[in-house]
Parts: structure tokens; C-alpha cells; sequence
């Protein structure tokens, strides 16, 4: 190899060996970079590691229908036994007219016909019968049911589910909350555990269970709709729980049970314009449930405990003028002498709040309350007088079969009718004498004006006064003469509201007239 070629190969070499060098450099700044990453990142044994931001932790989803839908199954089979199917039959009259005539005679028969002389045929036997439902609360053959699925029943007959029949005794009735306790002779029976009804919660799920319509064990779920409904006039106590689940007609006396399998009511009635269902139910809740049940197969008989005030409610107009903040608790408009509540020294225009450490929210649940407190036992309410706050004990006793009302004639004449200026002028009243207490029915030994007309279109309408309501207060003054109304009538304002105590039927309550 010459000299010459020895020179052309020289620059190739070098070339070589630079790519090569360069190839090697690279290759080790990857390493070291690599190994910086790693040792950032805490993959090796040395350097740190950037620590991750926190992730909010989140709450678990609630459980969905469709995923609790074994949990529905499961109740079902658990409760349904437990629900039973009750056939009643009562006897009645077909058929009326006069029976003077000789339908018998073959004459008159050949002259006018057998049609015609069935019009006037005596009435004959025949049965109705009715469907419900029942739920079994004792293994040895308790069933609590609706009063009006039993009443006036010949013959009452039960079905279990397991198809066996029995014939039901009636143990006892309440017309007062539509509750009624039937018997049969069997053991070993599948129950419902009680719940505790005060702890139901609005959008709980429910599932009701009866025979709607005749369709033995009929399962529909549905949700807590509301609680504590009372003024629906179906029943005297009211304390319904009102629910979606599909309740129909033959659903009377079933169950209304949680999702814990739990008896939480009785299914009794619903709201209807088609006579089916329409998504309002209503379920006597299960403590009131248990309470007449307790009382029908101990005595055969409900024994409410009395207090003896008559109440309302107190609207924020009403707080107003006693001068509350809230309108919370209920109003006193009324205490009965020789009641319980005379004796402890609650007064007229006291506020209720709480009885025997509940509170109270409306007359109506006050009411159930009392009704439901052992007769001799002794409660303490605390109420507000005067803006003071209050406490009293007071010895429930047992409500009186009839509550006896003023009755009575003769007193003095009184003056002419007067209409006083302010929101009192759409009024025209007359002190109490004979003539204008047998116009209105009022008892003679009473004292007050009474209201002989009420104005149209004016704030005494529409606070609701009628003609006949005895004023005894204006703006918490007695008005026990025209003198004394006149007076107390002068100091209200017509921009100012008038806080008005009258008796209707025998009851004493508050109105308020606004401006």
C-alpha cells in the first residue's frame, strides 16, 4: 500500500471514529438522564420522589333501586306470610213496599201478573260481602285490621297464605282511628316485627302489602311521602302516613313495611277520583297502630287520656299578637273547668310547646299525643305566657264520653246593636240577652256580644267571623257588655291588626282581623 492511498483512507478513519464518539456520548446522556429521572421518581435506592397530589376522597353512591333489588325480594318473602286475606259477609233487606195487599191470593196474581206484584213483594235476606286485608302481630292468631273492613260483619273469615281458612273472632274495634283486632285459633303463626313509627323519615322506601281488588299477596314499593297528616276527615285521630306505593281498594288493613322488613303501618285508605289508585295513600302509623291494639286485647275497649283545653293553631299573625317571635307550639283558646289543665293552671292565650318532652307541632298532634298518655299519669308541659317561658305538671285523666256545653235562658236586656269604626266596623253586634241566645242557640248564662251580621268583602269575613260567634275578648280585653266591646273596640286602629276571642258551638278560639 503506497503513501498515497495511505492519505485518502486518513479522513474516512477520523469520520468513523467521530460518529462513533458521538454515538457513545449519546447513549451515556440517555443513562444519566434515565438515572436522574429514576432516582427523582424514587426508583432507586437514593434521591426523592415527588409525592402525588391528594385525591379527594368520595362518598359512597347511595344504594339504587336496582341494586337493592334482592333486599326487596327478601322482605317480601319475609312479610307476606304475615299478611292474610279477610272475607267478610253481612246480612241485609232486598226489596221494600207495603205489605198490606194479598200477594198470596191466585186472583189478584191471575188478573195483574207476577211482575208486577214483585215491586211490592216483602224484602228479602240477602249477604254482602267485602274483601280486606289483615296483618298477623302475634304468632298465636292476632290480626289487626280496619274497623270499616269488619264492621257490622255476620261472619268474618281469614286466609293465610298458606291457604289454610279460619274463622275470625272479633276481639274489639276503634271507630276513632279505623282500627279493629281480630282472633283465630291457630299457633306458630308468621309475624311482622314492629317499627318504631316516630323514627319514619320522609323518602324512605316502603312496600305495601295486601289483597287489592282480591289479588291475594300483592306487593307495590313505594316511597314515604309524607308524615303526620291529620284533617283528611276519615278518621277522628289522625296521624297518617301518606305514601305512593300502589294501595287500591281490598288493601285495607295490610302492611306498610320499610325496607328492614319492619311494620311501620297499617294501609287504610286513599285518595281517589277514579276509585283506584292515584299515588296518595294512607297508613295508620304503627305506634298508634300498637297502642289501640294493646287496649283492645287487655280491655276490650280505648281509653284516651284527656287534658281538657281546646286549641289551635297558631299562625304567624296569632304569634304577632302575643308577641312571638315564631309561631311555634299551639295556642290555649280555651281551658275547661274542672279539667286537668284547670287544676295545673294552664290559662287561656298560653302557647304549648311541649308535652311530657315532645314537642308539639299542631292541635292535632298534641291531641294524638295526650290521647295516647296513660290515664293517671303525670306529664309536664312546657308552654309561654306572657313571653315567659313555663313549665307545669299535670295528672292526665280519662276523657269524657260527653263533653256538656252552656245551655240555659234569661238574662238582662241589652242595648242596640253597635258598629265601631277601625276593621271592627264591618261587624254589627248586640250584647247578649234572652232574644238574641234563642235567635243563635246560646246559652242565657253567657256573657259577651254576639255578632248579628258580618259585612261583605271585609277583614271580619275573611278572618272567618259569622253571625252568631260570642266575642269575649278584643285585643286580649274581656268584652262581657256592649260598654266594655265599645271600649276595647275605640283603641284598635284600623292599620293595626285586632286579636279576637270567640265562642262558636260551644268553643272558644282566637281570630285575627288584618288590615
Amino acid at each position: 500500500m503506497g503513501m498515497d492511498q495511505l492519505e485518502e483512507e486518513a479522513p474516512a478513519r477520523n469520520r468513523r471514529r467521530s460518529s462513533w464518539l458521538a454515538s457513545i456520548l449519546l447513549i451515556g446522556l440517555g443513562v444519566l438522564i434515565g438515572l436522574v429521572v429514576a432516582a427523582d421518581l424514587g426508583w432507586l435506592p437514593f434521591g426523592h420522589a415527588v409525592p402525588e397530589p391528594p385525591v379527594a376522597e368520595l362518598a359512597p353512591p347511595p344504594p339504587s333501586v336496582i341494586g337493592s333489588n334482592q333486599n326487596f325480594v327478601q322482605i317480601a318473602k319475609s312479610v307476606k306470610p304475615a299478611v292474610v286475606n279477610i272475607f267478610t259477609t253481612r246480612s241485609g233487606k232486598s226489596g221494600e213496599g207495603p205489605q198490606a195487599m194479598p200477594f198470596d191470593d191466585p186472583f189478584f196474581r191471575r188478573f195483574f201478573g207476577d211482575e208486577f206484584f214483585k215491586r211490592f213483594e216483602a224484602p228479602r235476606e240477602r249477604k254482602e260481602r267485602s274483601l280486606g286485608s289483615g296483618v298477623i302481630v302475634d304468632p298465636n292468631g292476632l290480626i289487626i285490621t280496619n274497623n270499616h273492613v269488619v264492621s257490622k260483619a255476620d261472619e268474618i273469615k281469614v286466609f293465610l297464605s298458606d291457604k289454610r281458612e279460619f274463622k275470625a273472632k272479633l276481639i274489639g274495634t276503634d271507630s276513632k282511628t279505623d282500627l279493629a283486632v281480630l282472633k283465630v285459633e291457630a299457633e306458630g303463626l308468621h309475624t311482622i316485627p314492629w317499627s318504631d313509627s316516630d323514627k319514619l323519615e320522609v323518602g324512605e322506601f316502603v312496600l305495601a302489602i295486601g289483597n287489592p281488588f282480591g289479588l291475594t299477596q300483592t306487593v307495590t314499593m313505594g316511597i314515604v311521602s309524607a308524615v303526620g297528616r291529620a284533617s283528611m276527615g276519615i278518621a277522628e285521630y289522625e296521624d297518617f302516613i301518606q305514601t305512593d306505593a300502589a294501595i287500591n281498594p281490598g288493601n285495607s288493613g295490610g302492611a306498610l313495611v320499610n325496607v328492614r322488613g319492619e311494620l311501620v303501618g297499617i294501609n287504610t285508605a286513599i285518595f281517589s277520583q277514579s276509585g283506584g289508585n292515584m299515588g296518595i295513600g294512607f297508613a295508620v302509623p304503627s305506634n298508634m297502630a300498637r297502642s289501640i291494639l294493646d287496649q283492645l286485647v287487655k280491655a276490650g275497649k280505648v281509653v284516651r287520656g284527656w287534658l281538657g283545653v281546646s286549641i289551635q293553631e297558631l299562625s304567624p299573625e296569632l304569634a304577632s299578637q302575643f308577641g312571638l317571635s315564631e309561631a311555634k307550639g299551639v295556642l290555649v283558646s280555651d281551658v275547661l273547668d274542672g279539667s286537668p289543665a284547670k287544676k295545673a293552671g294552664l290559662e287561656r292565650g298560653d302557647v304549648i310547646l311541649e308535652f311530657d318532652g315532645k314537642s308539639v307541632e299542631t292541635p292535632t298532634h298534641l291531641r294524638n299525643i295526650v290521647a295516647q298518655t296513660q290515664v293517671g299519669k303525670k306529664s309536664t308541659v312546657k308552654f309561654i305566657r306572657n313571653k315567659d317561658q313555663r313549665t307545669v305538671d299535670v295528672t292526665i285523666v280519662e276523657q269524657p264520653k260527653n263533653m256538656a256545653r252552656a245551655g240555659g235562658d234569661g238574662g238582662d236586656e241589652g242595648e242596640e246593636g253597635v258598629r265601631p269604626s277601625g276593621l271592627l266596623s264591618d261587624l254589627d253586634v248586640h250584647e247578649l240577652n234572652s232574644e238574641w241566645a234563642r235567635r243563635f242557640g246560646l246559652g242565657g248564662n253567657e256573657k259577651g256580644v254576639v255578632v248579628a251580621r258580618v259585612r261583605s268583602g271585609g277583614a271580619a269575613q275573611e278572618a272567618g267571623l259569622k253571625e252568631g260567634d260570642l266575642i269575649l275578648e278584643v285585643n286580649r280585653k274581656p268584652t262581657p257588655t256592649l260598654k266594655a266591646y265599645e271600649q276595647a273596640a275605640a283603641k284598635a286602629g284600623r292599620s293595626e291588626a285586632v286579636l279576637l276571642l270567640i265562642k262558636r258551638q260551644g268553643l272558644t278560639t282566637y281570630l285575627t282581623l288584618k288590615p
